[in-house]
Order: structure tokens, then sequence, then C-alpha cells
């Protein structure tokens, strides 16, 4: 039997507990056996932006995720054509890992907009999508080709983002209840943000 991959990527800029979260709602919905946190190094949609060192940031999920043994951070993407395009990641892993069957995870917050993905509906033929629940999210302008691949997760979201801890922690504001402790101890350690 084939083993049931969850592909969970981001830039993860910092690793915060909102990820944290999603990823025990993941692995907890019983429909994948282990999570692949891709750790993307240039995002499409993201081009313009600038994040800190890939291994800061490959460092910061090896230290968030030390204790989950059905989580493993992939850095697959970093060696890649760029930008890193879900779809030439799938493909590759695919090939490569041919004896599992690999699994998209998303927040709903993604799914309104995975029609701008590119060659979204390629990644539909491949793969379905394990969505985590939003409340007050709505489906009705997702395409019903997309809603028909989805499996849906319940999911408590953690009202935090990267963006606002990058915002506290440069304006020198304590942002230590939104991050894992080992992490907050190395941002602080190493000067990141600031």
């Amino acid at each position: 039997m084939s083993k049931r991959i969850g592909l969970f990527g981001g830039t993860f800029d910092p690793v915060h507990n909102g990820h944290v979260a999603i990823v025990d709602s993941f692995l907890n919905s019983q429909r994948i056996d282990e999570l692949w946190v891709l750790l993307t190094p240039f995002p499409p949609h993201k081009q313009n932006k600038e994040h800190i060192s890939y291994n800061d940031r490959k460092h910061m999920l090896d230290l968030a995720f030390k204790y989950h043994d059905k989580v493993i951070i992939c850095t697959v993407e970093q060696d890649l054509p760029k930008p890193s395009y879900t779809i030439r990641t799938l493909k590759f892993l695919q090939k490569k890992y041919i004896d599992h069957t690999f699994i998209l995870c998303i927040g709903e917050d993604s799914l309104g907009s995975f029609d701008t993905w590119k060659d979204h509906s390629q990644i539909l033929e491949r793969c379905d999508l394990l969505v985590a629940e939003r409340p007050q999210a709505s489906h009705d302008q997702v395409d019903d080709k997309i809603l028909e691949k989805a499996h849906f997760v319940k999911h408590s979201p953690v009202k935090v983002s990267s963006t606002t801890i990058r915002s506290l922690i440069n304006s020198g504001k304590e942002a230590k209840h939104l991050l894992p402790p080992q992490v907050y101890k190395y941002i602080i350690k190493n000067a990141l943000y600031q």
C-alpha cells in the first residue's frame, strides 16, 4: 500500500504557531500518513519581498517540528528551477517517489484563489487537495472541478501571520506568544527581523 504524503508549502518567514496548528489538523485528519513541509525559496506570488536566508528558515522549521515524528522538512524546491511552482514540484516528487500518493495541503483561504495557480488543472489531475477549514469561508466563487477534489479537515485557525511577527520584532514589541519557544529563542539569538 502506498504511503499518503501531505505536501504543505510556504516561505515560513518565520514559522509560527498558526503553521504548527494547521500541520496538526492535517495530520489529525487521518487522510495522510506523513506531512512534508516544502520550504519555498522564491514563491511566484511574493517575488519582490525580501526574505531572511533559506538556511535560517530551514533551521526554524527543524526546531518547530523537532518532536513531530510524522513531519519531514523538505528542501527539494531549493534545487528546482525558480520560481517555485507547485506543479513543477509535484511532477518532480511523483517521478522520484513513484510508490507515494501525494496530497496537496492548503488553507481554505487559498482555495478561493487556487484557479490562479500555474497549471492548477494539471495539479488537480495529479493529486487531491486537503483543505483546512476556516470559519466564514465561502465556496461560492470556487470552481466545482476544484471542490470535487477537495477534502475538508476540521481546523481552528490561530490568528497570526508571519508579516505581523516580523513587524512586531522589528519595532521591538513582544512576539513570543505567537511562536514556538525554540523558534523565538533562535530569532532573538540571531537578531533576525530587527
